[in-house]
């Protein structure tokens, strides 16, 4: 299961329905906005795991970061703190507001819902595919060490959609591609 679906199929669509209602969105407006979010953020991440430590931060933020909270229990995503973790995540891996704004704008031409929307639903999406992600990685045997390299289970299979940059089911020639750019 990918990053959007964990979102959209948190406790049977309620993290979601939460959401929703936290930004006066009907359902397909929240589906259609969490859609067009997601992909601008796994994006950012696999810029960010492509970085020097960014595999390890990563890492380290989903082991740590008790991001899980964000999709178990949908009234987390109302919390004054969610904010500031979703900020913090776009931090890290969009660099600025000003792209975090060009992809509101570009997720409103998109959805046609307003920008301002969601600009400010952005961060709480953000968070919720780290908790996304942090969920698969609990499921998955987080114990698995950044060394090992056991296909097929743990962090290595979670991470590979967003590491296999030209989608041929293989991160080698991505993994060996960005090494080469450094």
């Amino acid at each position: 299961m990918n990053v959007l679906e964990s979102i959209l199929r948190a406790q049977d669509g309620a993290s979601v329905q939460r959401l929703g209602t936290q930004f006066g969105l009907g359902a397909d407006q929240t589906t259609s906005a969490v859609s067009a979010l997601v992909p601008a953020i796994a994006a950012g991440l696999r810029r960010n795991i492509g970085n020097d430590g960014g595999l390890d931060a990563l890492m380290a933020a989903l082991s740590g970061g008790g991001h899980s909270r964000y999709l178990e229990d949908p009234t987390s995503i109302a919390q004054a703190d969610v904010m500031t973790d979703g900020n913090a995540i776009l931090g890290h891996i969009l660099g600025s507001k000003d792209v975090s704004r060009q992809v509101a704008a570009r997720a409103a031409t998109q959805t046609g819902i307003d920008s301002g929307i969601l600009e400010r639903m952005l961060p709480v999406v953000a968070a919720m595919a780290m908790g996304g992600l942090s969920s698969q990685a609990n499921r998955r045997g987080s114990g698995m060490l950044p060394g090992q390299k056991t296909a097929g289970s743990g962090l290595l299979s979670m991470l590979t959609p967003l590491l296999d940059r030209d989608g041929d089911g293989s991160i080698v020639d991505d993994v060996l591609g960005a090494l080469g750019r450094r």
